[in-house]
């Protein structure tokens, strides 16, 4: 039982956090390796659009919630 709700709770919408996000929340919300993928996805230009704040990096998390919709649709094709 334990295994079907895992499966329910990934295909159901997260909600995501009214502030702006971290790279350390982009690794956790994709499960990615490290913080280096997301800003290796910068340089590349292929991942969600981040801004600076200072030397802070941050991520508006309509344009994260863009970003992956992006990906799904061409993922679909």
């Amino acid at each position: 039982m334990a295994d079907r709700r895992s499966v329910v709770a990934r295909t159901e919408p997260r909600v995501l956090p009214s502030r702006f996000l971290t790279p350390d929340d982009l690794v956790e919300m994709f499960e990615l390796p490290s913080v280096e993928t997301v800003y290796q996805w910068r340089r590349k230009r292929t991942g969600p659009r981040g801004f600076r704040v200072g030397r802070h990096l941050r991520f508006d998390p309509a344009d994260v919630r863009a970003w992956v919709e992006s990906q799904i649709k061409g993922a679909a094709a």
